[in-house]
């Protein structure tokens, strides 16, 4: 037979963990069973398995896991969750699946307390095999009379179980009918016991323990039934047992033949044999890993010589994390605890169950130490990688000495990696129990003979060429002549040691990353040089490795068959099937996609130690390989890094949890949906056990990437095929699918993958342009940038590209096109940074665009993009050009307002106003107008102060005025309530200010402004002469509001009447919801008296022209006041009168200063315009006040005087 080989994937990996389904027991008498709780044997490694198939439902693995409680069934045909039902007792040995009538699947499950559970699962072609949290009643109890039973369970149909008793009894119980929802009852006649003689004497043959020695099956050639029996015997030295073939007829039995195993399976023990087209298979456990051997039957002697005799299959051989091989992984740089961190992740070593448990494990012993802990040990984690990366050697502290203080570093390093190979040593024991194999059989024919171990599920395949001789060559086996340079050259790769190797190999990567400037050759002399690699090989060596190679002869064509061999696949592997039978292949499950990624893993890595092995053969010839063909080294070297490339991305987890997307391809139930179970299930063991989501390696999401075909090692070799990394001839070139491999990588998100991967392909224009989509994935966008400016020119007519970079370059482009000219090529660029929210380079490569445009394009859109990118960067200047540089007349209008809000929005209104906008200043007036009367006045940016700006940088201060003295009417209509008078007042006063200032320049004949009627214009407290309020309406436009005029003189009055209200109402805020805004000019001014503001209330009386008659009775009260009492008058606020730094200058007492104040407020606003009016208020409330004494004589002669003058 062909050699065959194992590929197995972890279930942990592949299933994620559901909400399990709690089964009750009407028997009220149950004992709570303590579970296994090993900590080598975690519970979800299973202690049973057998597989199950039927077309319709396609193959089923069931499991018996949890010390024996829970019962989950796989599908391993499509993609639902697993199911898993929780017992409240321990299951009997062993529990089956049958099929009823192609309706039902039922599961008959026996458990140690004596109930019978029948699990009904409907089946619908077309349908989900199964609903994990489906509200449906899903099993069957019935109660056995015998209560406890100890044996084991031969399920016989759906309608027929039988159960071993103690003492040697069959109990056999029949159903009378099936399908309905009541208990199953078994037939009266049908239940019976039938008991055996038991010896006297008797003789322990066999283990306790169940074994699977007995196997009935019908040949082929034949309808009589053929029982095969295995007679163990563990303690011979030349085989594990015999097989002895039964022929059955009726009730008799005839031997055909009698063979023994083979002589490897001595101290092994059989765990399981079944026989599929007349070949017998059987799983043996050597030493607890899986060993498969393979035997046609010969049904009598004569056949015997014809069956090929046994054929042996293991796993192939892998790295085992010993302390060994951990310190082989320590003479590379790099810290401890990365290397040992990467080598445990690497896909297949240990399981994601198998690292959690470890983790947990770790975690708690460190807890169990003394506090305090330290704070990695208290926190919880999102994966497992982080978790293990976090808490392992959290507990080694570095040291120092006593005597010097100085760190102990070594001794820190020393504890840190034996804590790392403590961690390690955990997780091979916990790995190793779960490959402790447990059946055998088969499910659909192209999935092959599957093997079912406790945690993982593998498969027996044929074993490719690279993988066969490099398992002779580890076990040092005799290969055929043809291989004798293989031979040579693993015998010199074993004696040069792990050291020379792993300097050889840094070596080796960095001139094959590098680009080549000088020959191979030399290259190669110059390695052997500086890792001095002949001086670390002994004379014995070099003799006996040149003899052999004397011996071979042409050792150029034994290379080039050993470069075969490496990037060689089967014949049968090229892809000749048509599109019409791709299209109609249904979906392969995942685990088989796992297991062809297993295989892909294994085969690179026989293969790159074979390539490795090749390569240290020109070190050893470095001398001699001027005489070489330099094509020939060429290829050696592309080949290895081809297979370097495989080798690092076969290594890489893909991480711990699966994509959303992923997750629910899977069945992964989501948060809801898994809280919905739990409250109806309302049992306790639901928490018990870790959770997993699918975890997958890197060639794993590949392989889905690729396309999966069925059957191994075609699907493995299709995959590695496909890649392309083995089909390059040469290492100057890029080719097509190593470019588009890359491309992947990085599209489906593994950056750091792709960054390395990429480093060892020459920056050919495919490659730097997945280069550049890389560092733009990473947010490198300057990086990014540069790359993709220097492929500007592999476009166009004058593109100098060779056709083979021409189509490396167009698989990775949308539509595998190469654009026909940089402009296209720059827009394909300029969106990539603009989905990547990149701006600058975005606006950059648009504007590289617009340079080489050709004639006749519409660019309006690219114009655009250009000068709101350049506005949102804050380029305004850039912008500005921009947009007097567009040659699209709407365009500039539509843009400019956009580009001056966001100047106005950023405070940059002095880089506004160094723009001239030539031809544009009515667009900008109009925008900034807009925005002045529409945006808040009291939020920033003030919209109308930037207007006023930019009218007085151009002289136009009529509509400066304008533009501020509608600020100071918006502000006024938004004053509404007392709340915010003071600061709305102070905002509207600057604005009179600067408005009346502005009007204030304009020649004295014209210093008005027109502002249309609105509906605050009513609200005013004096009014205005209307324009247009005569003008016939068919003069002027239809729909056109009345105007008004506002003169200097009006602002003023406006301005003073402000300032009254906010004087009033900052000396009494109480006023304000009294009114105090609606009084007339009149009481304002007398308030402002009645606070002793005086001055203030004279200014605001004269701009205002109020009568100031009460405003000077009220002042003489307080000068007659302070005559009479100056101490109550000065406890007063006299800060607007007398004490102000004229009046405090003054010489006298307060009250000479108070009539002096008096008399010079007189001389300044009474007079003969007023006819003296304000002197004889005066007088008469002098009179009013004290007619007994005389009046001040300034007062009688300000009076006779006017008396003089008004005769005259």
């Amino acid at each position: 037979m062909e050699p065959s080989v194992l590929v197995a994937s972890h279930l942990s990996a592949l299933f994620p963990t559901s909400q399990p389904i709690a089964v009750y027991s009407t028997q009220k008498d149950i004992l709570n069973l303590p579970r296994r709780n090993e900590p080598a044997h975690p519970p979800e490694h299973a202690s049973y398995s057998s597989l199950f198939h039927t077309p319709l439902t396609g193959t089923i693995l069931l499991r018996v896991t949890n010390g024996g409680f829970m019962l989950e069934l796989l599908s391993l045909s499509s993609d639902v969750p697993p199911l898993r039902f929780d017992f409240p007792a321990p299951i009997l040995p062993h529990p089956s699946i049958m099929m009823w009538e192609s309706e039902e699947l039922h599961v008959l499950v026996a458990t140690r307390f004596g109930s019978l559970y029948r699990i009904v699962i409907p089946v619908r072609e077309g349908a989900p095999l199964w609903t994990a949290h489906a509200n449906r009643r899903w099993y069957r109890e019935y109660v056995l009379q015998a209560g406890w039973v100890e044996g084991l369970v031969h399920v016989q149909g759906t309608h027929c179980v039988v159960i071993s008793l103690p003492g040697g009894s069959l109990l056999r119980l029949e159903a009378d009918a099936l399908g309905s929802d009541t208990q199953d009852a078994p037939g009266s006649s049908a239940a019976a016991r039938i008991s055996s003689p038991s010896p006297a004497n008797p003789s322990v043959l066999l283990p306790p323990d169940p074994q699977n020695l007995l196997r009935v099956f019908t040949p082929s050639h034949t309808d009589d039934p053929h029982v095969l029996a295995f007679i163990p015997t563990e303690g011979a030295l030349t085989s594990g047992g015999y097989f002895q073939l039964f022929l059955v007829h009726g009730d008799t039995m005839k031997t055909l033949t009698v063979f023994e195993a083979s002589d490897t399976s001595a101290h092994c023990h059989l765990q399981d044999f079944t026989v599929l087209d007349d070949i017998l298979y059987t799983l043996w456990d050597k030493q607890g890993q899986s060993m498969v051997e393979v035997r046609g039957l010969a049904f009598d002697a004569s056949e015997e010589q014809t069956t090929g005799g046994w054929s042996s299959a293991t796993y192939a051989q892998e790295a085992e994390l010993t302390p060994a091989y951990l310190d082989e992984l320590l003479l590379s740089p790099g810290s401890t605890a990365d290397k040992f961190f990467e080598a445990i992740m690497r896909p297949g070593i240990f399981s994601p169950l198998t690292l959690q448990t470890a983790v947990n494990q770790y975690t708690d012993a460190c807890r169990s130490l003394p506090p305090p802990h330290p704070p990695q040990l208290l926190v919880s984690y999102g994966t497992v990688s982080e978790q293990i990366a976090s808490v392992v050697g959290c507990t080694v502290q570095r040291a120092k000495d006593p005597k010097t203080g100085a760190p102990l570093d070594e001794n820190y390093w020393n504890a840190l990696k034996r804590d790392w190979e403590g961690f390690i040593a955990r997780c091979r024991e916990i790995e190793r129990n779960g490959r402790w194999p447990l059946a055998i059989g088969r499910g659909n024919l192209e999935d092959g003979v599957l093997i079912i171990e406790r945690e993982r599920i593998a498969s027996l395949s044929g074993e490719d060429l690279p993988l066969r001789l490099h398992r002779q060559l580890a076990s040092f086996q005799t290969i055929d002549a043809q291989f004798s340079l293989l031979e040579v050259l693993w015998t010199m790769r074993t004696r040069l040691g792990p050291r020379l190797m792993l300097s050889l190999e840094g070596g080796l990567i960095d001139v094959v990353q590098q680009e080549i400037a000088f020959p191979y050759a030399d290259i190669i002399q110059d390695q052997a040089r500086l890792c001095g690699f002949r001086e670390e090989i002994d004379e014995g060596l070099e003799s006996w490795i040149a003899g052999r190679l004397q011996g071979i002869g042409k050792i150029q064509e034994a290379a080039r068959f050993v470069l075969d061999i490496i990037g060689g696949f089967d014949k049968e592997v090229k892809r000749e099937e048509e599109d019409a039978e791709l299209l109609s292949r249904p979906i392969s499950p995942d685990w088989l996609k796992a297991l062809s990624a297993s295989y892909a893993s294994t085969s690179v890595h026989a293969r790159y130690d074979i390539s490795l092995a090749l390569v240290t053969l020109l070190f050893f010839l470095a001398d001699e390989l001027h005489q070489w063909d330099q094509g020939l080294l060429a290829e050696i070297f592309v080949v290895y890094r081809g297979i370097a490339m495989l080798r690092y991305v076969a290594r890489q987890p893909a991480g711990d949890n699966a994509t959303p997307s992923a997750q629910a391809q899977l069945g992964v139930s989501g948060g809801d949906d898994e809280v919905v179970a739990k409250l109806r299930n309302m049992h306790v063991s639901s928490s018990r056990g870790a959770k997993f989501h699918p975890s997958y390696s890197l060639f794993h999401r590949l392989v889905d990437l690729y396309g999966h075909s069925p059957g191994l090692p075609i699907s493995a070799h299709r995959f590695l095929d496909a890649t392309g990394l083995l089909q390059s001839l040469s290492p100057a070139h890029a080719t097509r699918l190593e470019v588009l491999f890359c491309e992947r990588l990085r599209a489906v998100g593994y950056r750091e993958v792709a960054r390395e991967v990429l480093a060892w392909l020459p920056r050919t224009p495919g490659v730097t342009y997945v280069l550049a989509r890389l560092w733009l994935d990473e947010g490198r966008y300057d990086d990014a940038a540069s790359a993709m400016e220097t492929l500007a020119g592999s476009f166009g007519p004058q593109s100098a590209l060779s056709p083979d970079d021409q189509e490396a370059l167009a698989v990775v482009l949308p539509g595998e096109k190469v654009f026909p000219m940089p402009f296209d090529f720059y827009l394909h660029v300029a969106d990539l940074f603009k989905a990547a929210l990149a701006t600058y380079h975005d606006v950059f490569f648009t504007q590289l665009a617009l340079s080489v445009a050709p004639p006749g394009i519409d660019t309006m859109a690219l114009w655009h993009g250009v000068i709101k990118g350049l506005t949102d960067l804050g380029e305004y200047e850039d912008a500005y050009t921009a947009l007097v540089s567009a040659p699209y007349e709407r365009l500039k209008r539509e843009c400019i307002s956009q580009l001056l809000y966001r100047m106005c929005e950023e405070n940059a209104v002095d880089r506004l106003m160094s723009l001239n906008f030539a031809g544009l200043a009515d667009e900008v007036e109009d925008a900034l107008a807009f925005k002045a009367r529409n945006a808040d006045p009291r939020i920033r940016p003030f919209y109308s102060r930037i207007l006023y700006t930019w009218y007085v940088s151009r002289g136009d201060y009529r509509n400066a005025a304008l533009t501020m003295y509608q600020r100071a009417r918006k502000l006024a209509s938004l004053m509404g309530g007392p709340a915010k008078f003071l600061e709305l007042a102070e905002l509207q006063s600057e604005a009179y200010v600067v408005a009346m200032n502005s009007l204030a320049l304009v020649d004295q004949k014209n210093q008005w402004i027109t502002l249309p009627i609105t509906v605050e214009t009513g609200h005013e407290p004096r009014k205005r002469r209307k324009l247009t309020k005569h003008i016939p309406e068919s003069k002027y436009g239809i729909g056109r509001r009345d105007a008004e005029m506002v003169e200097l003189k009006d602002m003023q009055y406006e301005y003073a009447l402000l300032s009254a209200r906010v004087e009033v109402v900052r000396r009494d805020p109480t006023l304000l919801s009294a009114g105090v805004l609606a009084l007339p000019p009149a009481s304002l001014v007398l308030r402002l008296a009645q606070s002793n503001r005086f001055n203030t209330a004279m200014t605001a009386a004269r701009s205002l022209d109020v009568d100031m008659s009460d405003l000077f009775s009220h002042l003489t009260n307080r000068c007659l006041r302070l005559s009479r009492n100056p101490d109550a008058v000065m406890s007063e606020d006299t800060s607007d009168w007398l004490l102000t730094d004229k009046v405090s200058s003054w010489p006298g007492t307060s009250a000479e200063k108070g009539w002096r104040y008096l008399r010079q407020s007189l001389e300044r606003h009474d007079g003969p315009q007023t006819d003296y009016s304000y002197t004889k208020v005066v007088l008469e409330t002098i009179m009013a006040f004290d007619r007994t004494s005389p009046p001040p004589p300034w007062l009688i002669h300000t009076l006779e005087a006017s008396r003089s003058i008004r005769y005259h």
